[in-house]
């Protein structure tokens, strides 16, 4: 049952009226819970309640219930997903359990927002998708890029475009650490037992072996989990602007799986696609498509700061014999916030996500391809 708020919305929320509340267990409470989704659903108090938590770290549990008040905490997700008081469930857990709990919390009749990757195997994927067909609720995978305004507003642009001659995903970052630790306090257990670590690396080994082979090499694995986690934004995004491509004509990683490039045809034009992670404090990612007179990008930065601008640059023939650019910040917001007014909408409306469980398969389609032509050089 999705409860409506007693009070009124908070001063700057889009709505004048009550919002019907949604009761949030969140199954996972590292560093993204902590930095973004509590502070989101914080700000957005006038749509949800967190009431339960679920980390394996029962000192994390035990502090951040503190800190947030939530009295409700558990170690076993399958407790939170079958409480009463929880209406969706937020997973924010290690990748290679994100299947087992959205298919847990679906069984359950919860909804769910699943954080990026929704699971690392085709059979995973098409567990999920067989799941929620059976049932009503919404399972929507955290794509946050894709439900920015400057971001939907850049593929507005492109839609006008009377031919793409080239587009660009670009990506590379700093260790996240790097950001983190200067800007953020994590609550951490540094003293986590050694058989949760162990299990929660069988697990992963296990995943990857399926979705890549036993016998892919230690770069092939790091560059498929790459993909898994940051490429993922950048691949999903990519197909929303322009479609799925039709094949991939080129895919290569080196520095031991920690920076890729691959190339995506569509027909008229490709697109090139590089990535990479190193040891500079910054975050370079951004869209570019490239017209006879027009070139439009739109640039993200860190989530780990919120809020941080979203930009969208068009650079153009001013037809004087120069050039033009607009270099604009659409809105102020956090991409996030928009997300989950994205799910509360959908939650409330019964409504379909489009980054839905059908959308990330796609994406494990143009990674296993990725790998399959990393794995031939």
């Amino acid at each position: 049952m999705v409860e409506k708020a007693e009070e009124q919305n908070a001063p700057g929320s889009e709505t004048s009226t009550a919002e019907r509340r949604v009761r949030v267990g969140i199954v996972g409470c590292g560093e993204a819970t902590q930095i973004i989704h509590w502070p989101t659903l914080y700000q957005l108090a006038d749509r949800y309640e967190v009431t339960a938590l679920c980390d394996k770290s029962q000192p994390i549990l035990e502090e951040l219930g503190k800190n947030w008040n939530i009295p409700n905490l558990t170690t076993d997700h399958r407790t939170l997903v079958t409480r009463n008081d929880v209406d969706a469930v937020l997973i924010a857990n290690p990748d290679a359990f994100h299947a087992e709990v959205t298919l847990d919390a679906i069984a359950a009749g919860k909804h769910v927002l699943v954080e990026k990757p929704m699971c690392v195997t085709r059979r995973e994927a098409e567990q999920i998708i067989a799941a929620q067909k059976k049932t009503k609720v919404v399972v929507q995978v955290g794509y946050m890029r894709r439900y920015a305004p400057a971001f939907l507003e850049f593929c507005e642009v492109v839609k006008k475009f009377k031919e793409i001659k080239f587009a660009r995903v670009r990506d590379f970052i700093g260790h996240n650490a790097l950001i983190v630790n200067r800007t953020s306090r994590v609550v951490r257990d540094e003293q986590l037992p050694e058989s949760v670590k162990k299990d929660g690396k069988l697990r992963k080994d296990a995943s990857l072996d399926e979705a890549v082979g036993e016998k892919a090499g230690p770069a092939i694995r790091q560059a498929y989990s790459l993909m898994l986690g940051l490429s993922s934004h950048d691949l999903s995004a990519m197909r929303e602007l322009l479609g799925k491509p039709k094949k991939v004509l080129f895919a290569a990683q080196r520095d031991s799986g920690l920076y890729m490039a691959a190339t995506f045809d569509y027909g008229p034009y490709v697109c090139q696609f590089e990535t990479g992670i190193d040891g500079i404090a910054r975050f370079d990612a951004h869209l570019e498509v490239y017209g006879e007179e027009q070139v439009v990008k739109t640039q993200y930065d860190t989530p780990y700061v919120r809020n941080s601008p979203i930009r969208l640059t068009i650079t153009e023939n001013n037809g004087r014999g120069g050039v033009s650019e607009l270099d604009s910040h659409p809105t102020w917001g956090d991409p996030f916030v928009a997300k989950w007014r994205t799910f509360h909408e959908n939650v409330t409306k019964n409504a379909a996500p489009k980054t839905d469980p059908a959308d990330f398969l796609e994406d494990l389609e143009l990674f296993t391809e990725m790998a399959r032509l990393m794995r031939k050089q």
